[in-house]
């Protein structure tokens, strides 16, 4: 039996690192970093992109650097294209799906609400878990 891999959302990186998932978000979480901790370049961008304290932008760098940051693909851009046309998504949220999806990665994510009607697209709140 094959293990899920995930992908972590923007959100998700955020709230983990602040601590601010309940316990049993903050179980799972720890076991996916321990695990294969995935990330799409979105996230990156998104995460380094906020103006943060040296202190937190350095916390926020080294996670980056301590996972597999998935870049765009041919695939993940044409499947992005596609998840915009049907499903009215934002640019951001289509290449986060659309890269679990080509990956077959199950997303992890607060907003589910962004992501629900991604058909094939897995996705777990880890405020819910």
């Amino acid at each position: 039996m094959e293990q899920t891999q995930y992908l972590i959302d923007s959100n998700t990186v955020i709230d983990y690192l602040g601590r601010k998932l309940p316990p049993s978000g903050m179980d799972f979480m720890n076991n996916v970093i321990d695990d294969f901790p995935t990330l799409s370049v979105i996230t990156k961008i998104e995460v380094l992109g906020f103006n943060a304290p040296d202190e937190h932008y350095q916390l926020l760098t080294n996670f980056m650097d301590d996972n597999t940051i998935l870049g765009l693909t041919n695939n993940i851009v044409d499947t992005s294209i596609e998840i915009r046309k049907n499903y009215k998504t934002k640019l951001p949220d289509a290449i986060i799906a659309a890269t679990a999806l080509v990956y077959n990665l199950t997303l992890i994510s607060r907003n589910t609400s962004d992501f629900i009607n991604i058909q094939d697209l897995k996705v777990i709140n880890p405020y819910t878990l």
